[in-house]
């Protein structure tokens, strides 16, 4: 029976150390590590930023035109996907809904791809009054997603630029 119990300490320590690793050592091995939990960047102060809603890609658009200039009735969006890299050739769906009416615009943006992640839509008329719901929606290869903006409502909380999660 002494026997028995030694050899039954040192079982049971060996499978828990084949469990749970090593107990002196400092690395806690887990399913979600810290560098996989999905972070998008936001490069400018002054933008409009979100995560779309399965956190396939990030929207930043462009408003300010002192740091780039765009043009009028354009604005530049650009798009990252869930690694936070540049997404590039991708198709882009952007509708303006006045939420008075109820009505999307009639006005069909052109969208240029400028390379590196950065797309410039043109033809827009954001200059109306009233609340208008922006709808943007992107797609590369299978991976579909979309977000919205209510405007002018999400021009009073711009998030300042840095790293967000989902």
């Amino acid at each position: 029976m002494k026997a028995f119990i030694p050899c039954g300490v040192a079982g049971l320590f060996m499978a828990l150390v084949l469990l749970t690793g090593t107990p002196w050592s400092n690395a806690h091995e887990s399913s979600f590590a810290p560098e996989d939990k999905i972070l998008f960047t936001k490069h400018f102060q002054n933008s409009l930023f979100d995560i779309t809603e399965h956190a396939d890609y990030s929207v930043e658009i462009l408003l300010d035109d002192k740091e780039y200039k765009i043009g009028k009735n354009s604005v530049g969006i650009v798009l990252h996907n869930a690694r936070d890299e540049d997404v590039r050739g991708a198709e882009i769906i952007f509708i303006v809904r006045d939420l008075a009416s109820g009505k999307s615009s009639t006005v069909t943006p052109r969208i240029t791809d400028k390379g590196n992640g950065l797309y410039i839509i043109s033809g827009l008329d954001l200059m109306k009054e009233g609340r208008r719901e922006l709808v943007i929606s992107v797609k590369k290869g299978t991976i579909e997603d979309r977000l919205k903006f209510i405007l002018p409502d999400a021009l009073k909380t711009l998030l300042p630029k840095g790293r967000y999660s989902p």
